[in-house]
This record gives structure tokens, C-alpha cells and sequence, in this order.
């Protein structure tokens, strides 16, 4: 991808911490902010429904008990995603990739879909994932940026659906990154915002690969990547940046 067509900053999971993460509510409340890009995590329900959740367990963010990958849709469907988070939001339901889908193309939006298997499903829903996004973006302009920290996702991802554009997730700068990242037809690394120096992002850079960091919360921080020549911010300060 030589055009690199998504804005410099990224709204993590919907609206950072203003709202439940992974949910409508919170798409709507980073667009209101201004926000244009947005990130999610994307898994499977037992019946094969890509929908919004970061954690393999429920217990955090909703109403159940257990591995969402264990449950039907239908079951998953009914749960509370919002009252954890605060009264206003309680009642508020799981979206599909469909739901956040159409809210996107909607309104012009960009999507970082994160593929966050449940563990031994990683090629599988890097797949599912991926044709879903595929078909729900089919005539799109701009389509998603899939990323994972799984490489046998983004496999799964790269042969469901070799045109959608991918990113690995690095949390460390483990043995043979880099070569990873090429083997996975990656246009993208997506790391913790510290792994960033001159030699890394050099590294990224002569590779053809975009470098874009995650979680990024102070403005120190925002702006001493910008400095090394980064290409995007994944933020819950959707209240403190303003996203050009």
C-alpha cells in the first residue's frame, strides 16, 4: 500500500474510556468528539458471529460469565455491555462487525478492526474475520486495517482475503519481527508506543512498513513520535487530541 490512506489518529475502542469500550455508544461518542478513525476488536461466537469484545472472558464488560467464543449469538446478543462502565450506559448490547460496519460506511469513518481470537481459534477467526470485513466493505473506497498480535491470524486473515490491508501488534520486539511482518504481506506495524526509536522505526520504514503505536496518552508522548516520523496513534484521549 503506497497511498496510505487512514488519518494520523486512531480513537482506541470506540471513544478511549469516555464510554463502554467495543460498543456503539462508543463510536458515537468519539465521532461527536470529532474523531474519524476508530479501533475495535473483532472474535467469534460459537455460531460464528464476528462481534465487539477485547477480553476472551465476559466478566469485565458485560453481564455473562465464561469465554464469549463459547457462546451462541443469540445468547451473547442479550447481554448488558454498559453498566460496567457507568448507569448511562447500562442496557447498552455487543455490536456485530455488522453493526459498526454500517455506522462507519455511513458516515465516512475509517476502521482498525483488531482480530482477537479465543485462544486455539486464531487462524479461524483471522479468516472469519477477514471475509466478513471483506464483504461488508466490498465497494468501500478506503477498507479496514486488520491487525493482530497473532500471526496465525493475520494469516488466516492475508489468504480469507489477500486484498484487505493488515498490521502486526507488537507488545515486545521479539526474534524475527520484522521478517514476520514481511512474511505476513503486512502494511503496517503496530506497536507499543516505547518500542519506538530512530533504529526501529528506520528499520519499519526502508522495509515499506507504516509504523503506528498504541496506547498513547500524554501529549509528550504523542509528540515524540511524531518527531521520529511515525505515521499514526491509536489514543483513549479522545477528550485531550485533537484528530486532524
Amino acid at each position: 500500500m503506497t497511498d496510505w490512506p487512514y488519518p494520523r489518529w486512531v480513537a482506541h475502542r470506540g471513544a478511549g474510556k469516555l464510554a463502554p469500550e467495543n460498543t456503539m455508544a462508543a463510536f458515537r461518542l468519539g465521532a461527536q468528539h470529532g474523531w474519524r478513525m476508530f479501533e475495535c476488536d473483532a472474535k467469534l461466537s460459537a455460531d460464528g458471529v464476528v462481534f465487539l469484545m477485547h477480553d476472551a472472558e465476559l466478566d469485565r464488560t458485560t453481564s455473562g460469565t465464561g469465554l464469549g467464543g463459547d457462546k451462541p449469538w443469540a445468547e451473547l446478543s442479550q447481554l448488558d455491555a454498559g453498566s460496567w462502565h457507568s448507569r448511562a450506559h447500562a442496557g447498552e448490547p455487543l455490536p456485530t462487525l455488522e453493526n459498526v460496519a454500517r455506522f462507519c460506511r455511513a458516515n465516512g469513518y475509517f476502521l482498525n478492526i483488531e482480530i482477537k481470537p479465543t485462544p486455539g481459534l486464531e487462524l479461524r477467526t483471522g479468516e472469519v474475520v477477514a471475509r466478513e470485513a471483506a464483504r461488508l466493505w466490498a465497494d468501500a473506497a478506503v477498507p479496514p486495517l486488520l491487525t493482530s498480535f497473532r500471526p496465525e491470524s493475520l494469516a488466516g486473515a492475508r489468504d480469507a482475503a489477500p486484498q484487505l490491508p493488515r498490521g502486526l501488534l507488537l507488545d515486545s520486539l521479539w526474534k524475527g519481527w520484522l521478517e514476520m511482518a514481511l512474511q505476513l504481506e503486512c502494511v503496517a506495524l503496530v506497536c507499543n508506543h516505547a518500542l519506538w526509536d530512530a533504529s526501529t522505526v528506520t528499520q519499519a520504514k526502508s522495509a515499506g512498513l507504516r509504523c503506528l503505536s498504541y496506547t498513547v496518552n500524554d501529549e509528550w508522548a504523542a509528540q515524540r513520535l511524531w518527531a521520529l516520523g511515525t505515521d499514526g496513534i491509536i489514543t483513549d484521549r479522545v477528550d485531550l487530541f485533537a484528530p486532524d
